[in-house]
């Protein structure tokens, strides 16, 4: 029994760094911007990886070479898409306008299935809460809507009030949960020495004792030590 339950555990672990890897490879997307082909291939995954677990009789190779092959044909289909305008349209498809100046486009809404609570909630998750106040909202290939305000209903930025904000940059972090991030601080142009006498003479603390730490592009150090206790209200 014993050897039995080893049997699985080696394969789970297998599988998991198999799939893990093979995930990586097929390059970075977030679950919510997966295409119908991606996501096609990451359910044939999962299900392909479950078929050797579940029976040990069956050769982990059976179930690691399907996989493979799904992948390759994946990042052929990327790349076919990449260079093809045409190829692309044919397996992800195109944006689909619902909205167009303030009306809803039905008959685009009942081709999609499409109904107009979805439409709604979408929105609303937006900060959008009325209709005419669009001018276009687009059905995304990967089900996410899109929606453009109408000029005077759009938030006002320092463009429209003739303003030139002063360039923010990039924060750099150069401490997570006390690891110093050495690409990160030779990249800020700024030595191990530095930091330890900015941490020591700023923050009374060392690297170990900090949880986060970022440059900003202005020159600033911002720190948020360890052991930092939730305060309780005072009573009166």
């Amino acid at each position: 029994m014993l050897l039995v339950h080893l049997k699985i555990f080696s394969r789970t672990v297998l599988l998991y760094l198999a799939v893990l890897v093979l995930m990586r490879i097929m390059g970075k997307r977030e679950v919510g911007q997966l295409s119908l082909f991606d996501l096609v291939v990451a359910i044939m995954i999962a299900e392909l990886a479950a078929i050797p677990l579940s029976e040990t009789s069956i050769p982990i190779s059976h179930g690691i070479l399907p996989i493979v092959t799904l992948v390759l044909l994946q990042m052929s289909l990327a790349f076919l898409t990449l260079k093809s305008q045409a190829a692309r349209k044919i397996i992800e498809g195109t944006p689909s306008i619902i909205i167009e100046k303030g009306r809803i486009i039905d008959e685009e809404m009942r081709r999609l299935r499409y109904n107009v609570d979805d439409m709604m909630a979408q929105m609303r998750e937006q900060g959008i809460y009325r209709i005419e106040e669009v001018e276009y909202a687009m059905l995304e290939t990967n089900g996410k809507l899109s929606v453009i305000l109408k000029a005077d209903k759009r938030p006002i930025i320092p463009s429209d009030l003739g303003l030139t904000p002063p360039y923010e940059g990039l924060s750099l972090p150069l401490i997570c949960d006390g690891k110093l991030h050495q690409e990160n601080l030779a990249l800020a142009n700024k030595d191990l020495a530095w930091l330890e006498q900015t941490l020591a003479s700023q923050h009374k603390c060392g690297i170990a004792g900090v949880i986060y730490a970022t440059l900003e592009p202005q020159g600033k150090l911002i720190v948020f030590k360890k052991g930092e206790k939730k305060k309780t209200p005072e009573r009166r």
